[in-house]
Order: C-alpha cells, then structure tokens, then sequence
C-alpha cells in the first residue's frame, strides 16, 4: 500500500511539473481582391496572442505595439528592416501572385478575400518548435501544408482541383518551410527573452457576484485580469454545469486588462452553496473559487433598512398638510364667524343714524 501511495505521488509531481507550457508566434494575413476602400494585404503579428506589429502593406504602414519590441527593433535594426520589407514588399508579392493563380483557375471574376494563419509554437518543457500555415479562402477552410511530406492538404473541393497545381510549386513550398522551421523558432525565442515579463504578466482578477433583482439571474463577473487567455463557468457540486448558464465575451478594460461575466439562472436558494463560480487562466493549475452565497451578492435594488428615511420623511409630509389643513380650516370658520358679527351689527348701526335723523 506504501509502495502504491509512493507511485501515486511521484506520478503526482511528475504530472504537475511536465504540464505543457507553451509559447507561440502567429501571422494574421489577409490579402484581398476586387474590393473597394480595404487595404489589399494586411497582417497582425502576435506573440502568445499579444499583439506585436501591426502591418498595412497598401498603405506602407508599419505598427509596433509593445515598448519592449522598440526595445528589441532598436537593439537589431536588422530585424526593423526586415519586418518594414515583409510588409512593404516580399509578403505582398507572395501573397499576390497567389490571387493571381486563384484567378486563373477557380474565381476569374468577383471579390476574393484569401486569408492565412501561419507561424510556430514552442512546448518550453520539451524545448520542441512545431509549425503550422493554414490558408482560407473566402471565409472557408482552403488549405493546409505538411511540414513533413511537403505537400498541400485540401480543405476544400475548390482547393482539390488546384492541389496538384500548388504541390508542383516546390520553391514557395521551401519557402515557407524554411521561414516556418528557421526562422520563426529564431524570432519567437528572441521574443522570449526580450519580452518575457510582458508575455508572462499575469494579473488576476477581481471577482465579484452581481443580481439586479431577486428574480434575475447571478452574475459572476472578473475584471482587471491579463492575459485575455482565461476560462470562466459555473459548477455544481464540484462539477462544471451548462443548463441555465450564460457565457459573456471577454471585453478589454481602459487600462489594457480584461472582464467577463457568466450569468447562472438558480430558482432555489436553499441550494445556493453546492453553486461556485470558478475562474482560471488556460494553462494554470490555481483556480479563483467564489461561493454563490447571497450575503456576497452586490446588487442595486433598495433594501428595506434604507426605506426608513423616505418612510420618515413621508410621514412628515401627510402630518404637515394635515396641520396646514386643519390650521386654514379654522381660519377660514373664523373668518366667517366674524363676517356674520359684523352683518348682525350692521342693521343697529343704520338704525341708530336713521332715529337721530328723524329727531332733527
């Protein structure tokens, strides 16, 4: 039983310590044809999906996006130059002379929108690069490259009519292997050491649970958190639930952090506490744990403790008016008590001046 326990934890630790840390760079590429006011060929780099440089090839525009790639462009200018050429220059005549094929096989008229995902990733435990390059053409899968065999991968039954054509095209095909396979493993592990602390930055969130009224549903909502690379849901009793449970988009804050929410219908509040909201970056073992419990609940309906001060204040309303009424009302029976003394006298008056008149 010892001997077992021993191999449970040494697999344990082994498990813990070789999980897959990896790192990756990938080209967004977009190059188009036919279509008015968008650029032609445009291309967003990112380094663990943080973006490094942005590219506008037909616009001769040449973004950087993180202070320590100045850092690293004014260290290599070398590097500079290359990444304004691959805008500017080599990239766009690739990728050009690619519609132009497109349009002397498949398309010969309309709009064509040929979009490509290529780079590398490397598995840090491991130390191994692997490559990949995708193309899609007009909003659907398009092709794949084998690394290994050299050959194009059909997604399509429009790509299965030209794979021959492209598979005959050895140079690009050399091309991209030695840009994928060389040069990209260079360029990402240069990366890493020049950006580690901005690549590996990790802020956690603040979590807090969230209701409108009691009738609505809860949301947990996490805000101030980096990377955008995170996972949020709900759990029942330990187990991840997905009846009554709303995902919201990962939403960037002001400060360059990210929110989200998941919202979870719940009927009965006596099962509140076998409910917790759990969020967790990709890739991390440590997980942000929050019980639905109603006490943690921030809402903005009024409770009854603050209605005490506009009851009050009511009271004193209806009690003034009623004061103000009961006060004109007696000046008011005054008011004609006094107009009839004066009427009654009124008579005696006229009589008395008419007797003396009559005595003269």
């Amino acid at each position: 039983m010892k001997n077992q326990m021993c191999l449970f934890f040494l697999l344990f630790l082994f498990c813990h310590i070789s999980s897959a840390v990896k790192h990756s760079m990938k080209f967004y590429i977009t190059t188009s044809s036919g279509l008015q006011n968008v650029s032609e060929f445009m291309y967003v780099l990112k380094a663990d999906d943080v973006e490094v440089t942005h590219c506008d090839g037909s616009n001769k525009i040449f973004e950087i996006k993180q202070d320590w790639v100045v850092k690293l462009f004014n260290k290599n200018p070398q590097l500079l130059w290359e990444g304004r050429h691959d805008c500017f220059m080599r990239l766009p005549l690739l990728f050009k002379s690619v519609i132009y094929s497109l349009r002397q096989t498949i398309q010969s008229e309309g709009a064509i929108v040929l979009q490509c995902l290529l780079g590398c990733e490397l598995d840090e435990t491991t130390g191994q690069f692997s490559g990949f390059l995708h193309y899609g053409y007009n909003g659907e899968d398009f092709f794949r490259l084998d690394l290994k065999a050299l050959t194009w991968i059909a997604l399509s039954p429009q790509a299965s009519i030209i794979k021959q054509i492209w598979d005959s095209d050895k140079d690009r095909i050399l091309y991209f292997k030695n840009l994928i396979n060389h040069f990209y493993p260079q360029w990402l592990k240069m990366g890493l050491e020049h950006g580690r602390s901005s690549l590996m930055r990790t802020d956690p969130p603040s979590v807090s649970l969230l209701q409108k009224t009691p009738s609505s549903a809860v949301s947990c909502h996490a805000t101030g958190f980096y990377p955008d690379r995170a996972l949020m849901f709900w759990s029942k009793d330990g187990e991840e639930i997905h009846e009554g449970v709303e995902h919201g988009e990962i939403l960037p804050n002001h400060d360059g952090t990210f929110q989200m929410s998941v919202d979870l219908n719940v009927s009965s509040a006596e099962d509140w506490r076998r409910y917790h909201c759990v969020f967790q970056f990709e890739g991390a073992e440590d997980r942000i744990i929050t019980e639905l419990d109603g006490t943690l609940i921030r809402t903005n309906r009024v409770k009854p403790d603050n209605l005490t001060v506009p009851v009050i204040a009511a009271v004193v309303v209806v009690v003034l008016a009623v004061v103000v009424m009961t006060t004109a009302g007696g000046c008011m029976a005054h008011k004609k008590e006094k107009e009839a003394e004066d009427s009654t006298e009124l008579p005696e008056a006229t009589n008395l001046n008419t007797e003396t008149n009559t005595a003269h």
